[in-house]
């Protein structure tokens, strides 16, 4: 996995570099000046005579953008240095153009900026940032001290970071563009200091198992219980977003309904009809045969103890604690019956097994009583650490956290699973990866980069929900099937 270090462990790793600032200077701006030379010819055919203006602030940042200017300018362009200082004072009533150009290299401000900025007009430009670009906060991605005068952060086209990621770069995506990692002679240490972490395709190719030559279905079997009268599609979604996703064996129970009454299509599913209203001990009928839980979408009032109520009087809480050594994923309905991370925690102090709890933003905000915050990636830690669950939080940027404070970050996902039922067949893939083995952060975590994967192979407007468990199947295989012998 790539590290994502914060500001706050970068600074660490700075200091604690064993060669001196020059050097490292010196090694940031020859990557800055590659990648600026890369964009120049891209752009317009070369470097040779092409004006670049290079916005300088006073600390390292500047620096390296000043060294990165003099490496420009022995290839024959036309480099101007502005400084940062001037023009942030110009600019925080009206935004000042800069002179004309063929790229703008901001170099204003690093991840140490606290106070607002209002970034200079690049007049059109391309704009290559350095580090991260000025005025966005390294750690949230949000404009640094909320909103700035004026425009607000750099918008760049490119950013160029050294050692590792940064979580701004990530979360505030909109303002960076495409992002190198240069390596300076910091990634080692960056890599030690990092508790956080951005999962890619070679992660998941390394950390699903393969089945074993003498599998049987019991091996990587899957319990569902979802859907309730009217909510027939939820528990179908699920099921076959396991199946896509490796499962063995998939057995489903829907409160108070039986698979012909639910309307779903002969197939792979084993379906057992489940009493309308506490259905807990018959669920837990055989549950030992299953190495992992689903529960929640679609149960609506099905997932609530008597009266509605919440909370560990309610049939959810009892499938859990009736099947402590099962890691379970709780989705949905399933978290709304729950009510509040205290209820969590209760659940989770019975168990032995981990807890995987898969919320969007309103789902987060009943659980935990307020909406996640600027730093989102704090908020999550902070679920994890008092349920004692594992919390992934949906978004543009999935985050999952373990109680530990360890994270996992996914940036595969995409505005075409902004459609009913996606999270449905999320659950689905990560119950399945955790039946095959893989431990739960990881089964969250890879269950939403290939849920995002998936999509990217689906059409670009119109995917529905139903689409995804067959690409998941399809995205995964590609996958896989390249993945070395183990």
């Amino acid at each position: 996995m790539m590290p994502v270090v914060t500001p706050e462990e970068m600074a660490g790793v700075d200091r604690s570099a064993p060669e001196p600032v020059g050097v490292l200077v010196g090694r940031a701006g020859a990557a800055v000046a590659r990648a600026a030379s890369r964009m120049l010819v891209e752009r317009t055919g070369g470097v040779y005579g092409r004006r670049v203006v290079v916005v300088a602030g006073k600390g390292n940042n500047g620096a390296d953008g000043r060294a990165a200017a003099a490496l420009l300018q022995a290839r024959g362009a036309g480099v101007t240095v502005l400084d940062a200082a001037s023009l942030d004072a110009a600019s925080l009533d009206a935004a000042k153009a800069l002179p004309a150009a063929d790229l703008v290299i901001d170099a204003a401000y690093g991840t140490g900026l606290t106070r607002p900025y209002a970034a200079p007009d690049p007049g059109g430009a391309p704009v290559l940032a350095v580090d991260v670009p000025s005025g966005l906060s390294g750690l949230t991605g949000s404009a640094t001290a909320g909103a700035a005068a004026g425009p607000g952060p750099v918008r760049a086209d490119a950013t160029v970071t050294f050692g590792a990621l940064k979580p701004g770069l990530l979360l505030g995506a909109e303002y960076v563009g495409t992002v190198e990692v240069a390596e300076i002679g910091l990634g080692p240490l960056a890599a030690g200091a990092a508790h956080m972490w951005l999962v890619t395709d070679a992660d998941v190719a390394a950390g699903v198992p393969p089945r074993p030559r003498e599998a049987q279905k019991w091996q990587s079997a899957v319990q569902v219980v979802a859907g309730s009268p009217g909510m027939s599609g939820a528990p179908w979604m699920v099921s076959r977003a396991a199946m896509r996703a490796g499962a063995g064996y998939v057995r489903l129970g829907i409160p108070g309904m039986s698979p012909i009454e639910a309307g779903l299509p002969p197939g792979e599913l084993v379906s057992r009809p489940l009493p309308e209203k506490d259905w807990a001990d018959a669920a837990l009928e055989g549950i030992d045969r299953v190495k992992s839980i689903v529960v929640g979408p679609g149960l609506a009032g099905a997932g609530r103890g008597p009266g509605g109520t919440t909370g560990a009087g309610t049939p959810v809480a009892a499938l859990l604690r009736g099947a402590p050594g099962t890691p379970a994923v709780v989705d949905a309905d399933g978290l709304n019956a729950l009510g509040d991370l205290e209820a969590v925690a209760a659940v989770v102090a019975g168990r032995k097994a981990p807890l995987v709890l898969t919320p969007h933003a309103g789902e987060f905000t009943r659980l935990t009583g307020e909406p996640p915050g600027v730093d989102r990636v704090a908020s999550v830690r902070a679920a994890s650490e008092r349920s004692g669950a594992i919390v992934l939080l949906k978004g543009a940027v999935t985050i999952v956290a373990s109680p530990g404070g360890e994270v996992l970050l996914v940036t595969s996902g995409s505005a075409r699973l902004a459609t009913a039922g996606t999270g449905d067949v999320l659950s689905g893939v990560i119950g399945a990866l955790l039946a095959r083995g893989v431990p739960a952060p990881e089964a969250a975590a890879f269950g939403a980069h290939i849920h995002g994967r998936a999509a990217g192979w689906g059409l670009h407007d119109g995917l529905v929900a139903t689409d995804l468990p067959d690409l998941v199947a399809r995205w995964m295989s590609s996958l896989l099937s390249l993945a070395p012998a183990r």
